[in-house]
């Protein structure tokens, strides 16, 4: 039978997959765990294959598309509106099936392994600021209840905090001197995770280079542009380091170039320019 599309439910460590043939009849419908997905779709002839973008998502995505399925993710609201029924795993996977046919679909972009490394840096500082902000916030609840205040800048407190442990004068129990000192070490041991990281983009910053023609940033050659295939390239092949790119007339394949998700707006993974990729236009 004819394989339209292929709808997976991404779960921990459970995953649910259907199959739709024509006119969307169900033709499988199958529980797996990972490794027994994997092999699943080893076997099974080049498709489409849709989920949803989640946790797991891009791994998952990138294994099944290296054994050469035309895989894409999707938002989950837009998956939503084709769900029947109660929500249930295999539903959901129903329904991602009837998705990802859609025409006018967007799509999320598959991350590449150093995508995914610079977002996690960027969450792990944002974490690490939002618990400074946290710390802050506790030391100047703690110390307003004995009656010590300070200006709103976070400088002007930590400027402060090493006087005010010293001081014999100030209204600090002994107890609350030691919940002080360690949430003042806690604040510094804070403040250089923060730096390090800082100093992490700073360097990856630092790695790009500017363009003399266009005047804008290119990323470091190790930061590869992630890939998505368009609707209308399935099937075929491209050339290493090639993607698809849309044209005015049709879809052509373009190296160093890479279409947004949606196709509405073309990004070119040599400038990061979204207007129009024109340099990438012959």
């Amino acid at each position: 039978m004819h394989i339209t599309s292929i709808g997976i439910d991404l779960g921990k460590t459970t995953f649910h997959l259907v199959t739709l043939g024509e006119q969307s009849k169900v033709l499988a419908r199958k529980k797996f765990s990972r490794k027994q997905l994997l092999a699943y779709t080893a076997n099974l002839p080049a498709s489409l294959i849709g989920m949803e973008a989640c946790s797991g998502a891009h791994f998952i995505a990138a294994a099944i598309r290296s054994q050469g399925h035309d895989v894409r993710l999707i938002a989950a609201q837009f998956v939503k509106p084709y769900l029947k029924s109660n929500k249930n795993d295999l539903l959901d996977a129903e329904a991602i099936a009837e998705a990802v046919v859609r025409q006018n679909m967007r799509f999320v972009p598959i991350k590449t392994d150093e995508q995914l490394d610079l977002q996690a840096l960027h969450r792990v500082r944002d974490r690490l600021v939002q618990r400074r902000t946290a710390v802050i916030n506790q030391i100047r609840g703690f110390l307003i209840e004995r009656g010590i205040t300070f200006p709103k800048r976070p400088a002007n407190l930590r400027n402060n905090m090493v006087a005010l442990l010293e001081d014999a004068e100030a209204n600090l129990s002994p107890r609350m001197r030691r919940l002080l000192e360690g949430v003042w070490q806690e604040w510094k041991q804070l403040e250089a995770d923060i730096d390090g990281a800082d100093a992490e983009i700073e360097r990856i910053a630092s790695a790009c280079e500017r363009s003399p023609a266009w005047g804008r940033w290119l990323p470091p050659q190790w930061l590869r542009p992630s890939v998505t295939a368009l609707p209308s390239a399935r099937g075929a092949t491209l050339p290493p380091g090639s993607v698809w790119f849309p044209s005015n007339a049709q879809l052509a394949a373009r190296p160093d170039c890479l279409a947004s998700a949606s196709g509405a707006t073309n990004i070119c993974a040599a400038c990061l320019s979204m207007a129009h990729a024109l340099c990438c236009i012959g």
